[in-house]
């Protein structure tokens, strides 16, 4: 005779998100310890999970968390936009963010059992993705933005700005949301990918049949549009593209950004 009930079966369900045959035989299993049925579905779950760990997941959410001084961005991947817009997923992405914000970078190990379970549930490849953690110096401006899209945070920016106002910090974390700038200013372009590029561009220059003496000012030109493309203070300004970021900044300096998109 069975030592639990339908209903002990249908609480078990609501809980790991089993399957009705699944959890009543993780009852049977275990003599109808509910606590030990659960952990039986949980390992049995993560050991399918293990088959799913190569299936790409470039879907997810971001999230941006805030707590006085300090900010965060954490990124939850998984593999469909269904789950990505899910109140289960979004709703961890944003404790993470949370507990982030507020305990530091090494805050996510408190949510592994939790990503572990949601894996589990909904069956698919679920991971943490990219975590920032900024903490503001003190006088220094911090700010945030997160671009939603489908429901859930898809593009999420931290900016830390010495001098300025609220206002400009909040306009230039907008910028670099559809900016995209790979770097801060010119010199943290690699020199090897510069020369790269001006190789290139020597090689096209001349290809089109441009006098020889001119082709130092046409390959400059060109290389600078390549850093405007590239580099958030070459970057001409979102809201006013006559002036480039740097221009806008004024006496302001941008101590450090990040970004993180989904996708």
């Amino acid at each position: 005779m069975a030592n639990f009930t339908a209903k002990d079966v249908q609480a078990l369900r609501q809980a790991t998100g089993a399957g009705m045959m699944d959890a009543k035989k993780a009852l049977e299993d275990t003599g109808g310890d509910a606590e030990a049925a659960a952990k039986l579905l949980r390992e049995k779950g993560l050991a399918s999970q293990a088959k799913r760990s190569d299936r790409e997941n470039i879907q997810g959410a971001v999230a941006v968390g805030r707590r006085g001084s300090a900010a965060s961005i954490v990124q939850l991947k998984c593999e469909t936009d269904f789950t990505a817009k899910s109140d289960d997923f979004k709703t961890l992405a944003q404790q993470i963010a949370d507990a982030v914000a507020e305990k530091g970078a090494g805050a996510v190990d408190d949510f592994k059992d939790r990503v572990d379970d949601l894996k589990v549930s909904i069956k698919e490849n679920i991971e943490l993705g990219e975590v920032v953690y900024f903490d503001g110096a003190g006088g220094n401006i911090l700010d945030t933005y997160l671009h939603v899209q489908n429901e859930r945070g898809v593009n999420a920016v931290l900016v830390e700005l010495a001098g300025g106002t609220d206002e400009l910090a909040h306009d230039i974390a907008v910028h670099i949301a559809f900016g995209k700038p790979a770097y801060l200013k010119r010199e943290d372009v690699p020199a090897d990918l510069v020369e790269e590029e001006r190789k290139i561009l020597e090689d096209i220059t001349r290809k089109e049949g441009k006098p020889e003496q001119a082709l130092p000012k046409i390959v400059e030109g060109r290389l600078t549009g390549w850093f405007k493309e590239r580099v958030l203070l070459d970057q001409p300004f979102a809201k006013d593209d006559k002036q480039s970021v740097q221009q806008v900044l004024g006496d302001a300096q941008i101590v450090r950004y990040a970004q993180v998109v989904v996708g």
